[in-house]
């Protein structure tokens, strides 16, 4: 990847049980070597076993073992946030099952926690209990956490958070931005309760480049200062960042020339070109057919209108990316190229069909199941791409095809926003491609975060024009551009151009067209099920006026409003 690489850091740590008998800390630094280093980070954890707890050794090399295994093995394309507490949440459940084979929980499996992940020009730290975390910058050191800790007397105090203690996990999250020469201190109690920030300040500074030596004197101070707990450090020093010069990235990103001009007949890297589907200014699709393999494929190639667009040549080398982390019979299948590629373009599986926009076409008014048998499938890919922390950004007809054997697939990755990727910085200007004005939800066009119901608004906009052959707010969509415009929109109802659209099926989509993403669906699994079974909440009887639904309640009020008027008249 154009974004690999640059992220280096010396590091180092210790471990001591100190005056007792028995260590519980523990404690585990990684840092990948290939890819993940970009796209995971690296990762420091701190644990200290709660010592109260019978099984708080346990419970914190769990905690450093576990996490650092099954963070790594979450989706590339999850953010550090998300990936971190599907983690720790995991963890702390386990922990917390563990525990209730003792008498009280806190007696149990009971630890505190402490990670920092350094992801591109990042510190992604999550924290609970009374382990730390500081930065050293420019000689000062600063405490980025805090303790999670009640005092009840001189020297003692009781956990209010940690792993295990609880079911429900509160983890504190914070993003800490990163320079050069940064160090970052990782410690347990039996460090930090007996060595103030000034002293750890100067150990830091008095050993120099001597990573090592500081922590050992770290913990040699501590127990000179009578630390009578078990005492652990970890340092980490930025030594280099990622991709700080422009030059660099263009140059990986143009390592691969665009393909020339292809034509039926033409052979690119052993795959020959049968024909062209599909043209647009940026970009050509072509059929071209594998003798090796006996198969067909799609051949995505970028237009020569960008060649020396570095925005638009990483937003095209993304595409491939995405699409070969999305594992679902509904999402297209990116596939590897035979032969190692002597210039740009991806390949995807050739499926024989049409677009939902030529099937509307030909199927001017489809029944309500016609429009189920496609948007469920539909709606199953965009889920399937929203657990992978991607957002579609351009659900349109277009962009579905229905396949000859009837099966139903997303395409087009094109404009897609991955939320692990949004957090490698980058020194362009990335190339934000807007999804299509007359199916793009507001806030795409306001600019403000996406999230998953935006592809949510897009899909009801679908299922409101198959139903209807109009487009939702009369086609106005494209035509607004500040918030002022989109809340002047009115919603038109679907029934009021297709009788036969039940009250129930067009309240849901009212909702998942609601111009304010918060008022729509929390998740598209909701949108779809309200398409297919009637909500109660949508019945029949709560659209009728009160007075359809209970008269004598309407004569009532009236004879009461009535009666004060009277008795009000008669005093005056």
């Amino acid at each position: 990847m154009h974004f690999d690489g640059g992220l280096k850091l010396a590091i180092a740590q210790r471990s001591s049980a100190g005056q007792k008998s028995v260590n519980e800390d523990s404690l585990g630094i990684c840092v990948p070597k290939d890819e993940q280093l970009t796209t995971k980070g690296a990762v420091a954890v701190i644990a200290d076993g709660v010592s109260a707890a019978e099984a708080g050794k346990e419970a914190a090399e769990t905690c450093v073992t576990g996490f650092l295994s099954d963070y790594f093995s979450t989706p590339d394309s999850w953010s550090v946030k998300r990936s971190a507490q599907q983690v720790l949440n995991a963890l702390n459940r386990w922990l917390y099952g563990q525990g209730q084979n003792y008498l009280q929980a806190e007696k149990g499996y009971v630890s505190t926690l402490s990670i920092a992940v350094f992801k591109s020009q990042t510190a992604h730290l999550f924290h609970v209990g009374d382990s730390r975390i500081y930065r050293l910058r420019d000689g000062c050191l600063e405490l980025l956490t805090r303790d999670h800790a009640m005092p009840i007397s001189r020297g003692k105090s009781y956990l209010t958070r940690a792993m295990g203690l609880d079911i429900n996990l509160d983890v504190d999250y914070r993003a800490a931005d990163v320079a050069l020469a940064d160090i970052f201190l990782l410690s347990t109690d039996g460090i930090h309760d007996f060595l103030n920030s000034s002293r750890m300040q100067a150990i830091i500074s008095d050993a120099g480049d001597d990573l090592d030596q500081a922590c050992q004197r770290m913990i040699d101070d501590a127990l000179a200062a009578g630390s009578d707990d078990n005492l652990s450090c970890q340092l980490l020093r930025i030594e280099a960042l990622p991709l700080e010069d422009a030059g660099d990235v263009y140059r990986k990103l143009t390592a691969l020339p665009f393909p020339p001009p292809l034509s039926a007949g033409m052979v690119v890297d052993g795959l020959v070109i049968e024909d062209e589907i599909h043209a647009s200014p940026r970009s050509q699709l072509y059929k071209v057919y594998d003798a090796t393999a006996d198969r067909h494929y799609a051949m995505k190639t970028p237009s020569a209108n960008f060649n020396d667009d570095p925005a638009y040549i990483e937003r095209f080398i993304l595409e491939s990316w995405v699409g070969r982390r999305i594992q679902s019979e509904y999402v297209i299948e990116v596939i590897d190229p035979p032969q190692t590629p002597t210039c740009l373009y991806y390949l995807s599986a050739f499926e024989p069909g049409k677009t939902l926009g030529q099937w509307m076409t030909d199927h001017p008014q489809p029944s309500t199941q016609q429009m189920l048998d496609i948007i469920l499938p539909a709606a199953k890919g965009l889920q399937a791409m929203h657990r992978r922390d991607t957002i579609h950004q351009d659900v349109k007809p277009d962009n579905i095809l229905i396949g000859d054997n009837a099966r139903v697939k997303i395409i087009d990755f094109g404009s897609c926003y991955v939320a692990g990727l949004a957090e490698i910085a980058v020194p362009i200007i990335r190339d934000r491609v807007l999804g299509t004005a007359q199916y793009s939800a507001p806030e795409h066009v306001l600019g403000r975060r996406p999230s998953t119901k935006a592809d949510q608004f897009s899909l009801a906009a679908i299922v409101f024009e198959m139903l209807t052959a109009h487009k939702p707010y009369q086609g106005r969509l494209e035509n607004c551009t500040t918030t002022a415009a989109f809340t002047r929109l009115e919603y038109i109802s679907a029934s009021h151009y297709n009788p036969h659209v039940p009250l129930w099926l067009d309240a849901a989509l009212c909702r998942a067209l609601s111009i304010s993403p918060e008022l729509r669906y929390n998740d598209i699994s909701e949108f779809v099920h309200d398409l297919q079974f009637p909500n109660p909440v949508y019945s029949k009887d709560n659209f009728q006026p009160l007075l359809s639904r209970n008269p004598l309640m309407v004569w009532q009020g009236i004879s009461l409003i009535l009666l004060i008027c009277l008795i009000w008249s008669l005093g005056h």
